[in-house]
Order: C-alpha cells, then sequence, then structure tokens
C-alpha cells in the first residue's frame, strides 16, 4: 500500500517537473523571440518616407529602433512571459542602451510625471472605501431598492457596479459585488453553469464596473494615462468635469443597453429571487448604524469629489489665480485618511491594497509612449496603420476606433498596455490632420478599459468568472454584442455632448 502511494506521489512529481520544464521552454521561446523581432527590425534598412498631403514622414534611425522595442513589448505583452511592469521597466532601461534618450530623461518622462500621484491617490481611497465596509452597505442599500424580481436584480448589480466604479477601481468593485451575487444565487437554488440568472448576474458583476469605469478620469488606468498624454504631447489640459462630459453621458447609456444584451441573452429562469426586500433590510440593520471608518470614508469621499467637480468653476471665478489640479485633490483626498483622529485604515493596509505593479506599468509606459512620439515613431506608425480610420466622418470614426481598439484590447490584455500603444499613436495622427486630439482619442481611451469579451481581458472580468456560474464562451458570445453597442453609445455620446460643449463640431 505504501509502495503504491509512493509509487504515485512519484508520478504526480514527475508530471509537475515535466510541465514546468515545459512552461520554461515556453517562457524562455518566446522571450529569445521578442528579442529576434528587435534584432530583425534593426538590421531591416530605413523606409522610404511616406508621402501625406505633399508632406514626406520619415522614419529615421531613432524612430526605427524605438519601433522595434515597442514591437519587443508588445511581444511580450501578448505572451506574458514576464510580469507587464518589468517588460514595462526593460524597455525603460533599453532605450538609453540604444541612445535613442538618456536615462535621466527617459525615468524622468515617467516617474516624474504628476499623474502618478492621481493614481496613487485614487487608489488609497479604493481601499479605504472596500476595508471601511461602505461599498457593501451601499450595495445593499440600491438592491433594497430594486426588488425582487431577477430582471431587475441585475438591472441593481449593474446601476451599483457603474454607480460605484466612477470613484473606486472597476477590480474593487467587481470584489464587492461577486460576493453579494454568489449569495443570492446560491439562496435562489440555481446550479452553476446551468442557470441563465446564475450567467446573467455574475456577467453583470463584471460590466458594471466597466462601465463606470469611463465616466471619471479616477475610474481605472487607461484614464489618467490619457489625459497624461494629451498634456505632454498636445498641451491640452483635460480636467475633470471635461472628462466626465462625455465619459459619463455614454457610461450612462451603457447600463440600460448592458441590461438589455444580458436578460435578452440570458432570459432569468426563475420568476422571483428567494431574498426579500426585507431580508436584506435585515442584513442593513444586522450591519448596525454607519460605523465611525464608514461616515468618514463617505465625509472624505464627497469632499474629493465635490472638490474634482468644482475645480473649474473656481478656477474660472478667481481668473486662475487659485488651481487645483486633480492630482494634488486625489492625493490631498487620500492623506486625510491617515490624519490623526481620523485614521480610516492603516498604512499597512494601504500598501497591500495598491497595486503598485500597476504603477510602475503606468511610469515606464509613459516613458515609452512619450520615446515613440518625440522619435516620430508614432507619427510614421499611425500614418501606416490608423490614418483611414481616423479619416472617416463622424459617427463612423468613433465606430472604427471603438472596434479597432477593442481588437487590440483582446490581444494586449491590459488595459494600460492598449492605453499607451493606441494613444500617442491618435495624438500624432490626429495633430497631422488638425483635428482636435482629445475628440478622437475618447473613444479609444473608454475603449481601453471596455473589456466585454474574453475573460483573461481584465481582472474586473476574472473574479466574477472565478464563481463558476458561466463560461468563457457565455462572456465572449455575449461581450461581442455589447462591444458594438459600446461603440453606439460612446459614439452617440460624443457626438452629442462633445457637440454641446464645443469639442465636437456636429
Amino acid at each position: 500500500m505504501k509502495k503504491a502511494v509512493s509509487d504515485r506521489n512519484n508520478i504526480q512529481g514527475q508530471e509537475i517537473m515535466i510541465k514546468k520544464g515545459h512552461s520554461i521552454v515556453y517562457k524562455l521561446g518566446f522571450f529569445l523571440l521578442a528579442f529576434a523581432v528587435l534584432a530583425i527590425v534593426l538590421y531591416l534598412p530605413c523606409p522610404e518616407p511616406l508621402s501625406r498631403g505633399g508632406e514626406l514622414i520619415p522614419l529615421n534611425w531613432d524612430a526605427k529602433a524605438t519601433l522595434g522595442l515597442l514591437l519587443l513589448a508588445i511581444v511580450l505583452w501578448i505572451t506574458e512571459v514576464i510580469p507587464f511592469s518589468i517588460t514595462a521597466l526593460m524597455v525603460m532601461l533599453l532605450i538609453p542602451v540604444f541612445r535613442i534618450d538618456s536615462f535621466k530623461h527617459v525615468v524622468s518622462l515617467g516617474f516624474g510625471n504628476q499623474i502618478i500621484t492621481f493614481f496613487i491617490g485614487v487608489l488609497i481611497l479604493s481601499s479605504a472605501f472596500s476595508r471601511s465596509g461602505l461599498g457593501k452597505r451601499l450595495s445593499y442599500l440600491i438592491l433594497s431598492v430594486m426588488g425582487t424580481r431577477p430582471n431587475m436584480v441585475i438591472l441593481g448589480f449593474l446601476i451599483v457596479g457603474a454607480s460605484l466604479s466612477m470613484w473606486v477601481t472597476d477590480m474593487a468593485v467587481a470584489a464587492i459585488l461577486m460576493p453579494l451575487g454568489m449569495s443570492i444565487l446560491r439562496q435562489s437554488g440555481v446550479k452553476p453553469m446551468e442557470s441563465n440568472f446564475g450567467k446573467a448576474l455574475m456577467i453583470s458583476c463584471a460590466w458594471g464596473p466597466l462601465y463606470g469605469g469611463i465616466a471619471t478620469p479616477s475610474g481605472c488606468g487607461p484614464n489618467p494615462l490619457t489625459i497624461s498624454f494629451l498634456k505632454e504631447l498636445a498641451n491640452i489640459d483635460i480636467d475633470f468635469v471635461s472628462w466626465m462630459s462625455m465619459g459619463l453621458p455614454a457610461s450612462i447609456l451603457m447600463v440600460p443597453a448592458g441590461w438589455f444584451v444580458i436578460t435578452r441573452m440570458f432570459p432569468p429562469e426563475i420568476e422571483r429571487v428567494p431574498i426579500s426586500r426585507d431580508e436584506i433590510k435585515k442584513e442593513l440593520l444586522e450591519m448596525g448604524p454607519f460605523t465611525y471608518k464608514e461616515r468618514w470614508t463617505l465625509v472624505i469621499f464627497l469632499i474629493t469629489i465635490a472638490t474634482w467637480i468644482a475645480t473649474p468653476f473656481i478656477r474660472d471665478i478667481t481668473a486662475g489665480s487659485i488651481a487645483l489640479p486633480m492630482q494634488g485633490v486625489a492625493l490631498g483626498g487620500a492623506l486625510l485618511l491617515f490624519i490623526p483622529g481620523i485614521e480610516v485604515i492603516s498604512w499597512k493596509q494601504a500598501q497591500s491594497d495598491v497595486d503598485w505593479g500597476g504603477i510602475i506599468l503606468i511610469c515606464a509606459g509613459i516613458s515609452l509612449g512619450m520615446v515613440v512620439y518625440n522619435t516620430g515613431a508614432a507619427r510614421w506608425l499611425a500614418w501606416v496603420f490608423l490614418g483611414p480610420v481616423v479619416q472617416l466622418p463622424g459617427i463612423l470614426r468613433v465606430f472604427a476606433i471603438v472596434l479597432s481598439v477593442s481588437l487590440l484590447h483582446m490581444v494586449f490584455s491590459s488595459n494600460t498596455v492598449t492605453g499607451t500603444i493606441i494613444i500617442p499613436l491618435l495624438i500624432a495622427l490626429s495633430t497631422d490632420l488638425g483635428i482636435n486630439p482629445w475628440v478622437v482619442c475618447a473613444p479609444a481611451a473608454f475603449t481601453s478599459s471596455l473589456a466585454f469579451i474574453l475573460v483573461t481581458e481584465t481582472p474586473t472580468n476574472v473574479i466574477p468568472y472565478s464563481a463558476g456560474y458561466f463560461a468563457i464562451k457565455d462572456m465572449a458570445n455575449a461581450g461581442i454584442v455589447m462591444t458594438l453597442v459600446a461603440a453606439v453609445c460612446v459614439g452617440i455620446s460624443i457626438l452629442v455632448f462633445g457637440g454641446l460643449n464645443g469639442v465636437y463640431n456636429l
């Protein structure tokens, strides 16, 4: 008996070692392939300059080398043989190695950018929102209003997800909603993978946060990244209200549209959810009154949001003498959480919740994007691949950009990576064509975080998928439809609301 167990353990150990060996070979192979692609690009002669409107657009050696480094990064990002942030740091280090730019300047482009303070502040605020219990309480409050019909519960989850993720990171909101959804499904007695209600509710735990993530600059990583690129490359300042003027309407339009898509593709098989409004209210009663930490978290959130929204009006009233950068407001709100007498969270808790890898990726990504733009590689690449898309009229342009970025997102599997690559290209192209870069970049920025099709595109999708109620193909089928619907919603928002505030000429 002991010998049989020992033999079985040996076999299992050998299988693990074989799998590990295959994994190492796979990673090493693609790692070497990435550098082979770089070598090929460096070896090839510079192509003939492009002729556009009587102007020549060359690709010199620096631009070609930068393009090679970008392709190296893309191979490593797609294959994920090393972490996203490590790839970005490695490319940032290789830029001065090839004498494209100095190391000091490359570091200052990314790690010296003020948008990083905004990202840190938002992530710390998200940590307080989750740890204080405020997110769970607000979710219960909204669900207590929606009733017990499955369709209304799904709508409630979409509304909660979209509302919270305007101010809290998408992933944190999905992590709040998923346990609540699982609790409702278990009480409903539905079976994983077999229940349409289970599929619809769990997918809504991902889609709701994705909708809200585009509404404000604090919604997700690509938003501050886009703002930074527009400031540095096009000298365009996008404040909180300017972003919301087009992002919020698109987000609002997607909630009912997404609800229609989900409930039609997965019509719930039950008429009522066993949990009643009274039971939800009982849960709220058991939570007791707002705790000290919840109250302070809510107050600080409201102060931060109000300041963000009021900033442009304060600037106009004071003729620019008082300017509150949204980065400083975010960081200030985060710092209030640690003041003696408030102390909503500890620094240790904030450290563990903040995605430091994401911050590094954004810093290094900004450096790479800036170098791609400054060397002229972005301009050349944009004309080759995106020229026809950007020159389309009106709604067709927005629709084409959304679909193009959606396809790229499936390849890169990262919101920030997608934004890092696509935004500098669009800025270069729109500048050449005399188009407002914000109008062209807005649909791309929004779509960088709208990952509806593949589960693996974002952790926001992975969290509800891990509950086991829907298959990858379920999200893919619904996600293809939602991507097309989202393109229409974004297009309407940019054309109508961008036209009303003078950004887009209808």
